[in-house]
């Protein structure tokens, strides 16, 4: 994977290019197990819904732990939290190719998405940390293709080696890519001088107080407030997909998740035009078109029913989200300047805490009146977040 950014020799002695690669394997660690789902199940001799205990049991633990590594990174340093992390990912996913049975795969998948949760949001702070702010959406943009193309590939990997190979091999290999990975960011920190490692903050026990201080702030609450409904609306919401295509049109496992990686190469364009779009649109219009490009979106496939335009419309959300997503995680990491490793984690927290609530929302809706209706909510409530967004970064501009 080549360099997502230009590094800055001075500030910047770890290269973003490596950052990204374990940014990739942390998010296509997350994917895999969706093609495989069933593979798993029963060779455990359980029923798939059963065996889907391992997903959350990976998307929980990663959303509360976020609260922890944001105040751990602000006092013994980013890249440290970020190595001891990944090589302990690195281990947990490797192992998982060993179990003898769900339980303990429910278990290691527990602790990798407990140690995963200390990379990519770390990471963001320190990127907060070395690219002043005008130049830190494209920095993150580029940084965010990583994650696309985890998002991408890790789904397919995992059907390939499910098919051909062994569901159990495509975590070893995980495993071991990743802690190479790992051992390449501990020596890429080694020849650094005192005055160019972080510094770690003395003092007495992390807590949640900075945490409160930050929710004070009315910038701080609005983004809080804003991605913790985009997690709600989008992901919520786009979770029903795969089983509306299934339920309306009977389409086959693998034509639904090849159609469903269409929102991340939407991702994929963002990442490849930020620096156009930043400069043509600015926050404001980011956050208006890209909403609605997500409203447009979802009441598109609700009303027109044609799963041959699935995939365009699917893009044109993929994309939507990451112009809307990426202005808001910029925001957050300059909430707070001296602590950007607590403010992101924040971020990251929320949008895990809406998605888990939204997706929750959404099922009541599709159960008792359908999938339309579904999409349908979504796209408005979208809609309304995107003019709230405007508005309110217009009243910061004027005040």
């Amino acid at each position: 994977m080549g360099r997502l950014a230009t590094d800055i020799p001075s500030k910047t002695p770890v290269s973003l290019g490596l950052l990204g690669a374990a940014a990739f394997m942390v998010v296509a660690d997350a994917r895999v197990i969706d093609p495989l789902l069933h593979i798993i199940a029963d060779e455990f001799n359980v029923g798939v819904g059963s065996a889907a205990v391992i997903i959350s049991a990976y998307t929980i633990p990663y959303g509360l732990f976020q609260l922890v590594y944001g105040p751990l990174s602000d006092r013994i340093g980013k890249i440290k939290v970020i190595t001891v992390a990944l090589a302990a990912f690195a281990i947990g996913t490797a192992v998982c190719a060993f179990v003898s049975n769900i339980v303990i795969l429910t278990l290691l998948r527990f602790l990798t998405g407990m140690v995963a949760a200390g990379v990519i949001p770390v990471t963001l702070a320190y990127i907060g940390d070395n690219f002043p702010y005008e130049k830190r959406q494209a920095a993150i943009g580029k940084y965010l293709s990583a994650l696309v193309l985890g998002q991408i590939l890790g789904g397919s990997l995992g059907g390939i080696f499910g098919e051909y190979i062994g569901w159990r091999d495509i975590f070893l290999v995980f495993g071991i890519v990743s802690l190479a990975i790992a051992g390449l960011l501990s020596r890429g920190t080694r020849h650094l001088s005192d005055s160019q490692r972080p510094q770690s903050r003395v003092g007495g026990m992390i807590t949640f107080r900075p945490y409160f201080e930050l929710l004070t702030q009315p910038i701080a609450q609005t983004v809080i407030i804003a991605v913790f409904v985009e997690g709600f609306c989008v992901f919520g919401a786009f979770a029903y997909v795969g089983a509306f295509l299934r339920d309306r049109y009977t389409l086959s496992y693998v034509a639904i998740g090849f159609m469903l990686s269409s929102f991340g190469l939407g991702g994929l364009i963002y990442s490849r035009s930020v620096k156009w779009l930043v400069g043509r649109l600015g926050e404001i219009g980011l956050m208006g078109v890209g909403g609605g490009l997500m409203s447009m979106g979802f009441l598109a496939i609700a009303l027109f029913q044609n799963w041959i335009l699935f995939i365009p419309l699917s893009i044109l959300i993929g994309l939507g989200f990451y112009m809307m997503h990426s202005t808001l995680q910029t925001q957050a990491t300059e909430l707070s300047p001296e602590a950007r490793g607590t403010a992101v984690s924040l971020f990251v927290f929320n949008l895990f805490v809406g998605q888990g609530i939204g997706a929750a929302v959404f099922g009541r809706i599709v159960d008792n009146f359908g999938y339309i209706y579904c999409f349908i909510v979504a796209g408005v409530a979208i809609a309304l977040l995107s003019v709230w967004l405007v508005n309110q970064k217009q009243n910061s501009n004027e005040s």
